[in-house]
């Protein structure tokens, strides 16, 4: 930017030239410009008003550049002139009114440079809209135009404090005569000699401040970082050691009023990280504070409490669901770490209710958090009469592997509803004590099929043999030729994993045996038994599939195939 401390001129009528291109031109951007400054003032920079203003301010400028790669604009108390011509006339002199925004200040002329739409118009306007709002205390527009140091727009002023100010005149000045105080006569300074081993400061002051580079760059660190530090971590530490010194009751109930509504405004701000702080203190002083009375503890300790209930919990689930911006894993577990247990609940109802899948995930990670470290309520909430709430700690409980809750998981399978069932199987498969495994066994019989065909997938997976003998009966029973494929490779592929040399010969039966008229098993039976040799993988087995590596029946043949493939790999 271009400082020039100088008077504007303007032209008559008579000797006015004539502009370079239409004056219409001008106007129309002046007026987008103008209208791009009050959107600025009334809107958020990211408000579609605003950014169509914005834009159509910067399309503006466009016809300008076409003709001229300057544009010089005079500034009068009520006009804005370009070549003689008024390009904007605002009579009334308020802070709306962009002609006297800009002389009250000293600026008497403004040059606009080309690109300046692109590079430092969104900084002109905000400068424009400060000095606007500003008190009479605040920065005036020439300090604030001087401190952004623009490229692109150049202005000229003059100085308030000696406008309109008579010139001296230097013919008066001549004939005053010249009067010497006789005191201001002195002689030339003597240079003055220090004593050995005396340093003079001023030898060594280089500069104004005389700061190194190290010493700036510090002052500018710790500058940086105390405007960066949250002081409403400071102010609640304040308000409780206050709390736990001051012993008269009407001083603490004040505090604690302060407190909640801290707590209201930290969590309407979005503050979780000071909110967890805050609950993790009151907890602390209500067990350091001295001489305190047990209402006044109850009191104090009403601000967690209050915070694990149902109702305010919900409001902020539902607002965390809601948030543009996403809170932090850590601020999140911090939080939900100084609830009381019984939030857990709450929780659980709200997990399938998040619409927001990042937010799903980071209260997910949370409340196994605050399971983990309360294993007795989620055990509780496995029985919970809420079906959302039950669904959730049974997950919780298999993901955890707790084997406290296999007491509890076992209750249920005796449930009406399948979707229980199925999850304390899931649970129960996770979990994988012996004492789980036990009690599986009860669902390899289940009326639902899925129930059925995740308890032989768990059975598989665990190598639980003590059930082997109830899954052979149901492979030997009816049920095996009336269930699907998806069931049937479930229960030969946990006898298989089970069964080992023994259950060679049932399975060589259905393979390979025909029956008294010549007729073999299901082709689908059949190929799961393939598949349960394939599992067993002894050489008594591996020979038992290669004699059926030729079956006419191709679903046979590709599960020998496979079998064998895997069996000698």
């Amino acid at each position: 930017m271009t400082l020039q401390s100088a008077p504007t001129s303007t032209h008559s009528a008579e000797d006015r030239p004539e502009p370079p291109f239409p004056v219409a031109l001008v106007e129309e951007m002046l007026r987008m410009f103008g209208r791009a400054v009050r959107a600025h003032q009334l809107y958020l920079h990211n408000n579609p008003t605003y950014l169509r203003a914005l834009d159509s301010a910067r399309a503006a400028f466009a016809p300008i550049w076409g003709h001229t790669d300057e544009l010089v604009i005079e500034v009068t108390d009520t006009q804005l002139r370009w070549e003689g011509h008024a390009v904007i006339n605002e009579p009334d002199k308020t802070t709306d009114a962009l002609p006297w925004i800009l002389y009250k200040d000293g600026i008497r002329e403004l040059r606009l440079m080309r690109d300046v739409e692109q590079q430092e118009l969104v900084a002109l306007i905000d400068i424009l809209t400060r000095v606007r709002k500003a008190s009479p205390d605040e920065d005036d527009l020439l300090t604030l135009l001087w401190e952004q140091e623009f490229a692109f727009v150049r202005y000229r002023y003059v100085d308030m404090t000696l406008e309109g100010v008579a010139p001296l005149d230097a013919s008066e000045l001549a004939k005053q005569e010249r009067l010497v105080d006789p005191q201001a006569i002195q002689e030339p300074p003597q240079e003055n000699v220090l004593p050995s081993g005396v340093v003079n400061l001023d030898d060594f002051d280089a500069t104004l401040y005389f700061l190194d580079e190290r010493e700036v760059e510090y002052l500018r660190d710790a500058v940086a970082t105390e405007y960066a530090s949250d002081l409403r971590g400071n102010v609640v530490a304040i308000l409780l050691d206050v709390f736990e010194v001051q012993v008269d009751p009407a001083i603490r109930d004040e505090i604690v009023g302060v407190l909640d509504n801290l707590l209201v405004h930290l969590l309407t701000a979005g503050q979780l990280r000071t909110v967890a702080h805050l609950l993790r203190e009151v907890n602390i002083a209500a067990n350091r504070a001295r001489d305190l009375t047990p209402q006044q503890r109850e009191t104090i300790l009403s601000l967690p409490n209050r915070m694990s209930e149902p109702e305010a919990l919900s409001q902020l689930l539902q607002s965390l669901d809601e948030r543009t911006d996403m809170a932090e894993q850590s601020e999140l577990n911090e939080l939900f770490d100084q609830l009381r247990v019984s939030a857990l609940g709450t929780i659980f109802s709200w997990l399938g209710r998040l619409q927001t899948p990042r937010v799903r995930t980071q209260l997910e990670a949370a409340a196994q958090r605050l399971a983990a470290a309360n294993t007795g309520e989620l055990v509780r909430l496995i029985g919970a009469p809420e079906r959302e709430v039950s669904l959730e700690a049974i997950r919780r409980s298999g993901a955890m592997r707790a084997a406290a809750a296999v007491p509890a998981l076992a209750r249920l399978m005796t449930q009406q509803d399948g979707d229980v069932r199925l999850a304390a199987v899931q649970a129960l498969a996770e979990i994988g004590t012996p004492g789980a495994l036990q009690q599986l066994e009860r669902s390899i019989d289940d009326p639902s099929r899925e129930v059925r065909v995740a308890t032989a997938r768990a059975f598989a997976a665990r190598v639980h043999r003590p059930a082997l003998a109830k899954i052979e009966a149901a492979i030997k029973g009816k049920r095996v030729s009336e269930a699907d494929l998806t069931e049937k490779m479930a229960l030969f592929e946990a006898f298989g994993a089970m069964c080992g040399e023994g259950g060679v010969t049932l399975l060589d039966g259905l393979l390979n045996t025909k029956s008294f008229f010549g007729r073999r098993e299901d082709p689908e039976l059949r190929a799961c038994a393939a598949m349960a040799l394939g599992r067993v993988a002894t050489p008594n087995a591996i020979a038992v599939l290669r004699r059926a590596a030729s079956d006419k029946e191709i679903l046979v043949r590709n599960a020998v195939n496979r079998a064998l493939r895997g069996g000698t790999a």
